[in-house]
């Protein structure tokens, strides 16, 4: 072997064995720890403060900053957007109280402490941006959001306290549509824009893991049923301001749809890595054949919805 040979040789040896121990390093780093480990936890707790602060206080100079303040006033907004803002909140306040009772996990702190200090991260978050609502003559704090915040927090720890385990999971999905070029200031003027806020693109689903709801069955432990809720033909959050644009179509429908899924977190592995990596990416529902019903037009079936 000449020299050239034997050093093309070392490197790719060297490489592969840095990227093993790395990979290893990153794993066991990942592995949540057997007891309570007391610098994972501080490290998880001020982590989340430092993190929700820092969210807060960009979010109060960044966009509220720009309107005059009021006295704090709650505001009924439930009939808008057909609800869909609702469900987000839902999602959000589920999953952020999710993470926060998995980053105990890991710390090795007690199942009551997960639940307890954990999945409330989500309803404490987002119930601290209702109060930056409140005091915006603007906006105004929304029960209803503050509803479908707790609403997403006792999903997560009802399932921990009946199920120890969560067998049904809100996730998300989208697709682009024609409405956000009628209103991009409103709806989004980017891929990014669109997704948090052209609803006509968004579906929230609960999907419902079947082996766990039968266990001595053969059904594949990862193999979900997903029941979705949008709507179509909004482009504000009053139906009544839609006729000011000339829109396809005048009609503002409800949507459901019926799916199959996959559940990441069953997927069996030893790397935490991937574990992680599954965890996070099982807030999106996976594409799939799936059976729509939509207000006024009837059953679609589409053989792949994103």
């Amino acid at each position: 072997m000449n020299g050239q040979k034997k050093r093309c040789f070392l490197f790719i040896f060297l490489a592969g064995f840095q990227l093993v121990s790395a990979q290893n390093a990153i794993d066991s780093f990942l592995t949540p720890a057997d007891s309570l480990n007391t610098k994972r936890q501080n490290s998880v707790f001020i982590s989340e403060a430092v993190l929700a602060s820092v969210a807060l206080v960009g979010l109060n100079e960044l966009w509220y900053a720009d309107y005059p303040k009021s006295d704090f006033h709650f505001i009924n907004d439930n009939s808008e957007w057909l609800q869909m803002d609702k469900l987000g909140h839902m999602y959000s306040s589920y999953h952020l109280g999710r993470f926060g009772a998995e980053l105990l996990h890991w710390s090795g702190a007690s199942k009551k402490n997960q639940l307890i200090y954990g999945a409330g991260l989500g309803f404490v978050f987002l119930t601290a941006v209702e109060v930056l609502d409140g005091y915006s003559s603007e906006w105004g704090a929304s029960s209803g959001d503050v509803i479908a915040n707790a609403t997403g927090t006792a999903l997560y720890v009802s399932q921990e306290l009946l199920w120890k385990e969560q067998r049904i999971i809100p996730k998300f999905s989208f697709h682009t549509t024609q409405y956000a070029g009628y209103r991009p200031d409103v709806l989004g003027s980017s891929l990014s824009e669109q997704i948090l806020k052209d609803y006509n693109g968004q579906t929230y689903w609960l999907s419902a893991n079947l082996y766990s709801f039968s266990k001595e069955s053969k059904i594949p432990k990862w193999l979900n049923l997903a029941l979705g809720y949008g709507v179509d033909g909004m482009i504000s959050g009053n139906n009544e301001n839609n006729t000011q644009f000339p829109l396809p179509k005048t009609e503002i429908a409800r949507q459901f749809y019926v799916s199959l899924d996959v559940d990441l977190t069953k997927i069996q592995t030893k790397s935490h890595f991937l574990k992680t990596f599954f965890s996070v990416l099982n807030t999106v529902k996976v594409p799939a054949p799936t059976i729509e019903i939509t207000q006024f037009d009837g059953i679609k079936l589409h053989f792949i919805y994103f």
